[in-house]
Parts: structure tokens; sequence; C-alpha cells
């Protein structure tokens, strides 16, 4: 693999998006899930922590629905967070708020470019170290978990077991992923180029579009799991009392 470029080259070494775009549709809830308040935070305000904390972050993006970028602008505002430096309105798919960042950014000299969920607030700082390291070597990054499940494929139906693949191989993704800004514009260029994207995340797009650069997986943790339905505020809150 080619070396690293030297990072004097760039304005900024490491910017964090935070995606919080999502309206929460699954959670239930009369506001999107990232605001519930889970102690004396909330959700979206752990994951912005997290990386506001990290040293080797230089600055943070959140992408957020149009109709609460005033609330997370008063919240950037109480909590001191200096290195959110900019708040995007995100779309209806997940793509259309990392594009949201990409664009914002497409002017500046960025390096690295970090990719997280809002609704994983536990990301630890472990977690976002092994994914800055990993950057030193690697193009691409992804966070991932042992599957313990057994998997099944199914047929188009979804009714009935095509196959049952070695779980071994098999790893539960989360976030955040993370690129060089360089490889991930380039394949979302690419990827909008060829259509409707399909995709569900970041890796999922390089994958598809530039499958000549491969993802390196970093260990990721059970607590950096993500909100998705009310039980998970359940297991959210004992991680918090532990």
């Amino acid at each position: 693999m080619e070396p690293v470029n030297d990072v004097a080259e760039f304005t900024l070494t490491n910017v964090a998006v935070v995606l919080a775009g999502g309206a929460g549709n699954r959670f239930g809830a009369e506001k999107p899930k990232q605001f519930l308040q889970v102690g004396r935070m909330s959700i979206l305000e752990r994951s912005v922590s997290a990386f506001e904390s990290h040293p080797a972050i230089d600055e943070i993006a959140v992408v957020v629905h149009p109709d609460y970028l005033a609330e997370v602008s008063r919240m950037v505002s109480s909590n001191g967070w200096h290195k959110v430096k900019q708040l995007l309105p995100g779309g209806h798919e997940r793509y259309e708020s990392s594009l949201a960042a990409l664009r914002a950014y497409e002017h500046i000299k960025v390096r690295n470019m970090l990719f997280h969920d809002a609704a994983r607030p536990l990301v630890s700082a472990r977690i976002i170290s092994d994914v800055l390291n990993a950057l030193q070597n690697h193009e691409a990054v992804d966070v991932a978990v042992p599957v313990t499940d057994t998997i099944l494929q199914t047929d188009s139906t979804g009714e009935f077991i095509n196959a049952v693949p070695d779980r071994n191989q098999l790893r539960a993704s989360q976030t955040p992923q993370a690129f060089r800004f360089s490889v991930i514009q380039e394949a979302y260029s690419r990827a909008l180029a060829s259509g409707p994207l399909t995709t569900t995340d970041d890796c999922g797009v390089l994958l598809r579009y530039m499958p000549e650069i491969p993802v390196f997986i970093v260990p990721g943790d059970e607590a950096n799991f993500k909100v998705t339905y009310p039980s998970d505020v359940v297991r959210l809150k004992q991680y918090l009392a532990e």
C-alpha cells in the first residue's frame, strides 16, 4: 500500500460527521430518538461529546433533520462544543445525510472523514482511536463485532431458507465508518452517476462502487449498539448505571 500523504498537506486531518437526520419512525416517539434524554444528556449529546472530547478529532459536523436545526444549535451553545463547526440539514435517506457532509467539505482540504450514527451514544474513545490509527495504513475502515446468532439466508420470498452462512465469517457492523476523504468522495460520485442508491451505509457505497478499495475492520464493542426501539433505552440505562 502506498504511504499516507503527509498530514501537513491538509487543513483538517480528522473530521467526524454525526448523522442525526433520521426521523426515528421505528422508535415510535413524538421526537426523533436522538433527542431522547437518558440521564443527564440526550442520546445525540452523548454521541457528539464522544468526538468533542477526543483529542485527535479536529472538527465535527452534525447532520440533522431540518426541523431540529435550531434545537441542535442551542445544544451546541449550551454544551460549549467548540469543535462543532457545521450544522447541516439531512435528507430522507441516510446517504443524503452523508452527501450533505461531503458537499460541505468539498472545498476544504480534509484528509479523513468519520461517519457515526447519532443513535450509538456509547461509542468509546478506544474505538475512535483504533479507527484513526487504522486510517494511518488503510483508506477505509469499519467497526464491527462478531455475530452470536445463527444467520439465515432466505429465498426471494423470505419464507424459506436458502443457506446458513458460516457464523465465523460474519460480523455485525457498527460505526464510525471512516475513510480517506478523497476515496469516499469518489465512491459517492460514482454512485450518483450510476443511478438511484440502494445501499444502507457508507461502507456499502464503497464496496459497491469502488470494490478495489479494501475495508479494514476494527473490533467494536457490545456497548456501541444502536438505539432503535424503546427496549434499547432500557439497555442504554443499564450500561450507564454500570
